[in-house]
């Protein structure tokens, strides 16, 4: 509860899944993510899997190229952070920079998101995904498997040190909800930095998870992930070694019979 991570909006998802087996009604894809984004901003991400984007209020789902699986370590904390305020928060704090009313959701912030969907597909060497008219929410990458040089693997245009994700992190991704979380939990912003570690072993990103108050750190190897989790660990926070899911390894397990 009150963690940032999803878990209603998961939660929502398999309840539709296994309506649809008890029921004996297979929905079309665009009915089944037209009803998840009636039932939650984020439900459809988690009927897709895998490295997705959401624009919008989160009911565009883009499906993008996984990235190569990697260790993770999620911490959580004892404190839960309302995700109502966190908005209220953030929507005060635009307020007060641009002197009138701004939501997080207001128009400028699809364009971010787009602008980042366009990184997202220099990095990888694969063309953006557009988004379609359909009302089904979803936003078909138009050639996913587009070849380059006989292969249909991305061929990393950006290569730093192999890594895609550092490549990605270097573009300069960030959770706006920590300038207004971390001032009103302190201890959350040093268990980031306790993820974070040093340059050489920490983590290649950390970051607060949705609006909180999890935090997560993603790992060159399983060896620096392990490293963080007892960093947070002596803290006394919990902290969880993972790591992240392939869209194929996720759709075997989520629909699964």
């Amino acid at each position: 509860m009150q963690g940032g991570m999803g878990a209603g909006s998961a939660n929502a998802a398999a309840a539709l899944l296994g309506l649809e087996r008890e029921l004996g009604i297979a929905l079309a894809e665009a009915d089944r993510i037209h009803l998840a984004a009636a039932v939650g901003s984020d439900v459809p991400l988690f009927l897709v899997g895998g490295a997705v984007l959401g624009t919008g209020r989160g009911e565009f789902v883009t499906p993008m190229r996984d990235l190569p699986p990697t260790a993770c370590v999620v911490a959580i904390p004892e404190v839960g952070v309302s995700t109502p305020r966190a908005f209220q928060e953030w929507d005060g704090l635009c307020a007060a920079k641009a002197g009138e009313t701004k939501e997080l959701t207001a128009t400028a912030q699809p364009d971010r998101l787009d602008q980042l969907s366009h990184v997202y597909a220099s990095v990888l060497g694969i063309a953006p995904a557009e988004r379609t008219s359909e009302s089904s929410g979803i936003v078909h990458d138009p050639s996913p498997e587009r070849k380059r040089g006989g292969s249909s693997e991305p061929k990393f245009l950006n290569n730093l040190a192999g890594n895609p994700l550092l490549a990605l992190v270097r573009t300069g991704i960030e959770n706006d909800f920590e300038q207004v979380v971390f001032p009103q939990y302190p201890s959350l912003r040093e268990i980031k930095h306790l993820l974070m570690g040093s340059t050489e072993t920490g983590a290649i990103y950390a970051a607060l998870s949705g609006s909180g108050s999890a935090l997560f750190g993603l790992y060159r190897n399983e060896g620096d992930a392990k490293a963080a989790q007892q960093r947070v660990q002596a803290s006394g926070c919990k902290a969880l070694l993972t790591e992240t899911l392939p869209r194929p390894e996720y759709w075997r397990r989520m629909f699964a019979e």
